[in-house]
């Protein structure tokens, strides 16, 4: 399998035919280049308490003496008996035995995934802008017209099966960013084969031509299209 990539800006243009064997990359083969006239169009063919206790006193009375008579009493004792009725009463305390504490869980923290709804296009973005970031570069902005004209030339090379920064009628990158509205084109940078966005932003990275489009501090806005019948990929970048 081939993969292929192409880039196209102010120094010229170059393609590369990245050939996928083994899971090795071979080195790219720029087979052309093409530069841009004063007008901006493109000519030739390219790619975390204490108390107290006391006792009472005790006082002893003297005796008594009685000169009366003394008089015999005879009392009948009477003996009462009490029986008691000792009611015991049992507690029973139920006990219930706790399970034993679980065991401290281990949180392994990992990076978050993107977002489920983010799609290829806006990750490519999102690469790119990390790339120029440790270049110095300003971030890219995301130009509804760039995106437009970046769309159209990835669905019309699935369409019509070629791969290349001119239409088979001539019309380049240029061309096409102006008939979409935006003013003043930068570059191009297209691909096809790569199924992820990083996978297609390590071909970019890894050829200058594409690096040098994806790291120019003087573009300002970017639009990305991807056709996924053949896995076309386009960035379109403005000034």
């Amino acid at each position: 399998m081939s993969l292929l990539i192409g880039a196209v800006g102010a120094s010229g243009a170059a393609f590369a035919s990245i050939g996928v064997e083994g899971g090795a990359s071979a080195a790219e083969q720029p087979v052309g280049f093409l530069g841009l006239d004063s007008a901006g169009s493109v000519s030739g063919r390219e790619r975390g308490g204490n108390g107290d206790a006391s006792s009472p006193d005790v006082t002893s009375a003297p005796p008594q003496t009685s000169s009366a008579a003394p008089t015999t009493t005879t009392a009948t004792s009477t003996t009462t008996t009490t029986t008691e009725t000792t009611t015991t009463t049992t507690e029973t305390t139920s006990s219930t035995t706790a399970p034993p504490p679980e065991p401290p869980r281990t949180t392994t923290t990992k990076a978050a995934p993107p977002p489920a709804s983010a799609d290829e296009e806006d990750l490519v973005v999102a690469i790119v802008n990390a790339k120029r970031a440790e270049a110095g570069c300003a971030a890219l902005k995301i130009d509804d017209r760039v995106t437009t004209a970046a769309q159209k030339h990835s669905s019309d090379m699935a369409a019509r099966n070629y791969f290349s920064h001119t239409t088979p009628e001539g019309v380049d990158f240029g061309t096409r960013m102006k008939a979409a509205g935006y003013p003043s084109p930068g570059g191009e940078n297209i691909a096809a084969g790569q199924r992820t966005p990083e996978q297609v932003m390590e071909s970019w990275m890894n050829s200058p031509g594409h690096r040098r489009n994806i790291l120019d501090c003087s573009f300002a806005t970017i639009g990305v299209g991807l056709d996924t019948n053949g896995w076309y990929w386009t960035q379109n970048f403005g000034r």
